[in-house]
């Protein structure tokens, strides 16, 4: 067995942030971690703080297996008009924060455009089409709070799922936000022609 010096032996230490302390990282630092950091799901705000996620209970990974399989099936039929993505992809915003929606979808036309630099790690780019799914650790006003931002940043259209009150928020360019209780199912409209959500499997 080989004995390590004790000069080179390291220890790993837990540390604890209080709420009220924020940690600011660049973009090149934030690649960093997350590429030696898989296993976590981490996002950037436009100012350089670091979000760290925890992991999601089994009934938000029900719900979340059941929003993106449905939209992969509906994927898998439209390939030609864009790409569909899952909630482990991260996109770099125009406004510089490094977001990752649950589910979201790139139009053809806008994913080619891109640069193999612009798609990069984290591609350069707002979705067209976001999914926000609210966890119990979630609050509300910090999921509307992305949702808003995606809509600023290019999105077209965004869902923000709480099934806690089983409520629908509708986010478009230029609309009021549309609220609805307890629906059945949701409508891609225009910008994903076709697609239809069956709340009721993500509802569970």
């Amino acid at each position: 067995m080989v004995q390590v010096p004790a000069r080179l032996q390291t220890e790993t230490l837990l540390l604890e942030l209080p709420k009220a302390m924020k940690l600011y990282i660049t973009q090149e630092q934030f690649t960093t971690l997350v590429t030696v950091n898989r296993d976590l799901r981490m996002e950037r705000t436009a100012q350089g703080e670091l979000i760290v996620n925890p992991p999601t209970g089994w009934e938000t990974g029900r719900r979340n297996r059941s929003l993106t399989g449905q939209v992969d099936r509906w994927y898998e039929e439209n390939q030609d008009l864009g790409e569909a993505f899952d909630s482990s992809t991260g996109f770099i915003l125009p406004n510089g924060a490094t977001r990752s929606p649950d589910a979201s979808w790139v139009s053809r036309e806008r994913w080619e455009a891109l640069t193999p630099e612009e798609k990069g790690t984290f591609a350069n780019i707002c979705p067209d089409f976001v999914v926000e799914l609210r966890s119990s650790s979630d609050t509300l006003k910090s999921v509307q709070n992305k949702m808003k931002e995606y809509i600023k940043n290019g999105a077209k259209l965004g869902w923000l799922l709480d099934p806690q009150h089983r409520r629908v928020e509708i986010y478009q360019p230029g609309l009021t936000v549309e609220v609805l209780e307890n629906p059945a199912e949701l409508s891609g409209g225009e910008v994903l022609p076709g697609f239809v959500l069956n709340l009721r499997r993500v509802w569970g």
